[in-house]
């Protein structure tokens, strides 16, 4: 059967698709033009004619794929409730004991982008927006007097720094720390971090507003 011919929107998003379908499967050092050409019968030219090379190609489907974490977060840290409720949320998804499934691809795409510079800026540029989205909570519950938290864009560097590297623990070397453990950790670094008294649940006097959206379900 004949192949339907796409746009040229549609035939990057068919190959983007592919190429993660492949990092997935590969890794994201060893996927090659040819696996994604191959997957979708088409030829490597196609590819390299919407990508010029493997390492854009890679590094526009590290991208796509990590979207999909960065708008949940965003979902997380833009609900109408407290600061401090959408920090809980927003951390617990984020550490490797969470519901966040691309630590793998991360954790992959930061060793290879040592070497790839295209992955490497569109790595910065995505934990960066990590980074961001907590600042801004953060300096939302110190304006509003949740708690005292004096340098938000410290805190936010040093909460994803420690959730980083128990990442790394969790998923490279089972077993190492225990998820409990870990989720503990996690909890005692955004206390710390915002001056509040180990196990605080919610700032004092404060109550959850409606959603935002209809549906919108919180996870913590």
């Amino acid at each position: 059967m004949a192949r339907v011919r796409l746009g040229v929107a549609e035939r990057r998003e068919e190959l983007l698709r592919a190429a993660i379908e492949q990092i997935e499967a590969r890794g994201v050092a060893a996927v090659r033009i040819a696996d994604v050409a191959a997957s979708l019968g088409v030829s490597n030219a196609l590819v390299l004619y919407h990508f010029s090379t493997k390492e854009r190609l890679v590094a526009e489907a590290f991208a796509r794929a990590a979207q999909d974490d960065l708008a949940h977060l965003r979902k997380l840290v833009g609900r109408r409730t407290t600061a401090l409720r959408r920090l809980r949320a927003a951390v617990r998804w984020y550490a490797p004991t969470g519901q966040a499934k691309g630590w793998r691809l991360w954790i992959e795409g930061w060793a290879a982008s040592l070497r790839e510079p295209a992955l490497r800026e569109v790595a910065r540029g995505l934990d960066q927006e990590w980074k961001a989205a907590l600042v801004e909570v953060i300096a939302e519950g110190v304006a509003a007097g949740e708690f005292p938290c004096p340098d938000p864009a410290g805190a936010a560097l040093r909460l994803t720094a420690l959730l980083d590297g128990l990442a790394v623990q969790l998923t490279s070397y089972d077993g190492a720390v225990p998820r409990a453990r870990a989720q503990e950790w996690a909890d005692e670094a955004l206390d710390r971090e915002l001056g509040l008294a180990p196990g605080t649940r919610d700032a004092p006097g404060t109550r959850d507003a409606p959603a935002r959206r209809s549906g919108d379900q919180s996870s913590s």
